[in-house]
């Protein structure tokens, strides 16, 4: 067997495990051709049902209600999974090969021979509400820097490169370099996810069924860790419980405490200037804190080119909005963007193709409204982070 394909039997199951880079071509052509001469009684496949939906559907992105994505506080998390996708086409683009296609390949091989199939992996929103969750305001800031970085990215591989993927010295480098730069990121998108493919496995197939043969199609940066897992469950079925690695962490009582810290501390530095050294350094706090926050908020936002409306909502919201904990300046912004910049049918339809570009996200106006409503939160974030230390100055003087 190749290196990128193993085959376990513990506890009656025969399990393979195919290794795959999602875009590789050979990845598509080797996985299909298995599952034909195998027959076995299971197809388990690295994909969960929302990413399932939007290999074999084109009409995913018109089912988006953007207003209610801004409403419910869910933009940052749609802006992740927008770039993590666009990344991967962009490598798909180069070779031909759309991402996933060789999962798509895996369901369709099973569906022509009868066999069941299973979506093994957990819902990327969860995952990506838990790796943010699991991040600390340094590493939060080193995430947004690395998403930035991998959409404005240029970068290409050859088809080689991508093979080269499913090498395990390859891997092993890549694994060990995402542990050092971002090991809570790392925990989550691929420790958790191992144990949770593999428990997906192994119990993908009833325990009084006569034959337990599967095919598991998997990336290849899985693949060590699932099989570390499948020898585990092996001796202690019992750990295959998932219901921990499902859940969304609730914030801890400093990540929610601090939603109300900063307006307070703000607050508390113009009261101090108004008590402690009079009217004037009150209103000059006012004046800094009003200038400062609304300014950078409307940079981002004309950074976005945002529609006119929205820079000036941007302007005046953010130094109000900074100091609710239930409101963010990117709500106002971006209901506003797409209020008076309403999404067209061809925005819809172009979406997968324009987030591959720095042109296309710009011409795009469902990204461009993500555009603004991240850049006018991420300018107002700035601006409160100099303003204290600049306030607190001030006060000293």
């Amino acid at each position: 067997m190749s290196g990128n394909i193993t085959t376990l039997t513990l506890n009656g199951r025969e399990i393979k495990i195919i290794g795959t880079a999602h875009v590789s071509r050979e990845s598509m052509e080797e996985v299909k051709r298995i599952i034909c001469e195998d027959k076995p009684d299971m197809v388990c496949v690295e994909l969960d049902q929302g990413r399932y939906n939007s290999i074999i559907q084109n009409d995913t992105w018109s089912k988006l209600n953007l207003s209610k994505v801004f409403r419910e506080g869910k933009g940052f998390l749609l802006i992740a999974n927008l770039v993590l996708a666009s990344f991967q086409r962009r490598l798909g683009n180069q070779l031909g090969v759309k991402p996933g296609e060789e999962m798509r390949v895996a369901i369709e091989s099973a569906k022509e021979m009868g066999i069941a199939y299973s979506l093994c992996d957990r819902e990327v929103h969860t995952t990506l509400r838990r790796a943010w969750a699991k991040c600390g305001l340094w590493s939060k800031s080193k995430l947004l820097a690395s998403l930035l970085a991998s959409a404005f990215t240029t970068e290409k591989l050859s088809e080689q490169e991508i093979e080269n993927l499913k090498n395990k010295n390859e891997l092993d480098g890549m694994m060990s370099e995402l542990s050092n730069y971002l090991p809570a990121v790392k925990e989550v998108l691929i420790d958790e996810r191992d144990q949770f493919l593999a428990s997906k496995i192994w119990t993908s197939v009833p325990e009084d069924a006569e034959n337990k043969r599967i095919v598991a199609v998997i990336g290849a940066g899985h693949m060590q860790g699932i099989i570390t897992y499948l020898e585990k469950f092996s001796k202690n079925e019992k750990d295959t419980d998932l219901t921990e690695l499902d859940k969304v962490p609730k914030p801890g009582f400093l990540s929610k405490s601090a939603r109300f810290i900063i307006p307070a501390i703000i607050i508390g530095l113009i009261a101090a200037g108004f008590f402690r050294a009079g009217t004037d350094m009150g209103f000059e706090m006012i004046k800094q804190w009003i200038l400062w926050n609304g300014s950078l908020a409307a940079i981002g936002a004309i950074i976005a080119l945002g529609h006119p409306l929205a820079i000036l909502v941007s302007f005046l919201g953010a130094p109000i909005t900074t100091l609710t904990p239930f409101v963010g300046v990117g709500i106002l912004s971006g209901l506003v963007q797409i209020t008076f910049s309403k999404p067209r049918v061809s925005d819809v339809q172009d979406i997968t193709h324009d987030t591959t570009s720095l042109k296309g996200i710009y011409r795009n106006r469902i990204t461009r409204a993500l555009l603004v409503f991240f850049l006018s939160s991420i300018g107002s974030s700035i601006a409160t982070f100099i303003l204290i230390p600049l306030m607190t100055k001030l006060l000293a003087s």
